[in-house]
């Protein structure tokens, strides 16, 4: 699996026919590179994500071969750092 962060969406308007209809987003993985995914969860800019690549994100698929080499497969909970306070 591969940790990144979306950092837009991929606009087309033809694609094959073995294409599922959703969105493809473009991904900064955390080693630094970008890669451009397909997205069946509907994330959102910004959001950290966990990816797959290969014959597990064909696979994914059920009823049809489809042209994916990369899937999110999880959207990453993040914690938010709250402000503590001291009562006197």
């Amino acid at each position: 699996m591969i940790k990144g962060r979306v950092i837009g969406k991929v606009w087309s308007s033809r694609r094959v026919d073995a294409m599922p209809s959703g969105a493809l987003l473009e991904i900064e993985t955390a080693g630094g590179g970008t890669l451009i995914a397909f997205d069946p969860l509907g994330c959102n800019s910004g959001e950290a994500v966990l990816i797959t690549q290969g014959s597990v994100a064909a696979g994914y698929f059920t009823g049809k071969t489809a042209p994916v080499d990369a899937l999110i497969i999880g959207s990453i909970d993040e914690e938010t750092k709250t402000k503590k306070t001291n009562k006197s």
